[in-house]
């Protein structure tokens, strides 16, 4: 383990404490989650002195209309922040791309908000900006127009709780996929550009279509993965926007908010959020999968 003439011993020095911890805090749960899940555990993270129900927990999983109904939320929701967040990622790295001065500065401001906390942003849009009374930002600027109070977050025809949701999302993480579009513009050979002007190549939207955005096709591939899996964990914004000391509306419940509520819910049935838990991480695993290959992730291009 420790290479000819221990060259190997930084590497383990450094990496050792990292993978230790990576594997009890991450693997650990994530094997006895599994295990958990096929017993009848209330109250319990050990299945001494439960009923082995083998795939009873899966079965009443995936006929929960509860459960389905939350995977209905998170289609709903990712049907749009995946469009919004990549078109509006998109465009803010090609706006900065062009930038002659202070590129720097506009690429740290953007990608700021990456480094808040969801728990405080969705504070920030529920107690500041999308406030039910006049106070709030929102319905102030809409009072400049004459228009009524609206209570965003418990109205729900039309569902206005989405705006504040979708927002909140956007703004928090827009700069991070902006960042990663930013690496694949400046990867482009700028000779690309030069044989278009030469042939003719109107710059804009022309160049845009046929050069820029066929080039950035592998980071778009990665952009729209990681976007789709980001939405299957949905979890800080919804709570912490829609949850008030009643409790959590019917509506609008992601996945992790419904196995939240039902593993330390009243009942704590730990059995059943764990295969909740499980049937969730299958299905963002096939949904990875079948969008990479449907993107040819990994392709070699022709």
């Amino acid at each position: 383990m420790l290479g000819p003439q221990r060259r190997n011993l930084w590497f383990w020095a450094f990496v050792g404490p990292f993978a230790v911890g990576l594997g009890l805090f991450t693997y650990v749960p994530l094997a006895w989650s599994v295990y958990l899940s096929f017993f009848d555990a209330h109250n319990t993270v050990s299945p001494s002195g439960a009923d082995f129900v083998g795939l009873g927990n899966y079965t009443a999983m995936v006929t929960n209309e509860a459960f389905l109904g939350s995977l209905g939320t998170f289609a709903l929701f990712t049907v749009f922040i995946v469009p919004a967040t990549y078109g509006l990622s998109l465009a803010l790295a090609l706006m900065v791309n062009r930038l002659r001065f202070a590129q720097a500065f506009f690429r740290s401001v953007f990608f700021l908000p990456t480094a808040c906390s969801y728990v405080v942003a969705a504070v920030i849009w529920k107690l500041s900006i999308f406030n039910g009374v006049r106070f709030g930002l929102a319905n102030t600027v809409l009072g400049w127009f004459g228009a009524d109070q609206t209570a965003w977050l418990s109205t729900t025809d039309p569902p206005w709780y989405w705006l504040v949701i979708v927002t909140v999302r956007l703004w928090l993480q827009a700069g991070f996929y902006m960042i990663l579009f930013l690496a694949g513009l400046q990867r482009i050979s700028p000779q690309l550009y030069e044989a278009a002007a030469v042939d003719g190549a109107r710059p804009g939207w022309q160049v845009f279509r046929h050069i820029t955005f066929p080039q950035l096709r592998a980071t778009s591939v990665a952009v729209v993965l990681l976007l789709v899996i980001n939405a299957f964990q949905a979890f800080d914004e919804f709570y912490n926007l829609l949850s008030d000391a009643r409790g959590y509306p019917p509506y609008a419940r992601p996945p992790l908010v419904y196995l939240y509520y039902t593993a330390l819910g009243r009942d704590q049935n730990l059995g059943l959020g764990s295969a909740g838990a499980v049937i969730l991480a299958l299905i963002i695993a096939v949904a990875t999968v079948v969008q990479a290959r449907w993107f040819g992730l990994g392709r070699k291009e022709e």
